[in-house]
């Protein structure tokens, strides 16, 4: 598929972050997840669709959110297109009840999820982690997701999106 040599993703957990592992191991279908590894190099979104022959119409971002209000934060996950972006200043903020939204810093990031940075994937996040899923995500046959380390990636149905247990898909999550 595209420029990628896919295989089943348990196949290969030496390409998965552990808590990936661990989500995967626990799907209802494991069989939707395959993996492929890369150049850990061009993990990031636009090098990678380059490389790999990939359109940024089926690669999907997971960006990480902090949601403050009052002293308050809570953590949430925005799964968009690459060709979108999360609004979060609007739609994030709203619908997480914060009086201000913005990423979360990469160093948090990384440490709150146990996954590296250009590769956090919304499979195997803390489960009181809302993770918000834009539509158009779930309506690809197929996306291409980060897999917890830079040096793979994963390619599933969109729909599985809307699985994760605390997935919430939103029309106007991305812009």
């Amino acid at each position: 598929m595209w420029g990628l040599t896919l295989e089943a993703a348990l196949d290969r957990t030496d390409l998965l972050a552990e808590p990936v592992v661990a989500a995967i191991r626990d799907w209802k279908s494991d069989g939707l997840f395959r993996v492929a590894e890369i150049d850990p190099e061009l993990a990031d979104t636009v090098a990678f669709c380059e490389r790999y022959a990939v359109p940024l119409d089926v690669s999907a971002n997971c960006v990480i959110v902090a949601a403050k209000r009052g002293g308050d934060v809570r953590l949430a996950a925005c799964v968009v297109l690459a060709t979108t972006r999360a609004d979060v200043n609007g739609v994030v903020r709203k619908h997480l009840d914060a009086r201000k939204a913005s990423f979360a810093p990469q160093e948090q990031a990384v440490a709150e999820t146990a996954m590296e940075y250009g590769g956090i994937t919304p499979f195997g996040l803390p489960s009181d982690w809302p993770v918000l899923v834009d539509k158009a995500v779930t309506e690809k046959p197929y996306v291409v997701v980060g897999s917890g380390v830079r040096r793979s990636k994963l390619v599933l149905p969109g729909a599985a999106l809307a699985e994760i247990e605390t997935a919430e898909v939103l029309p106007n999550l991305a812009r």
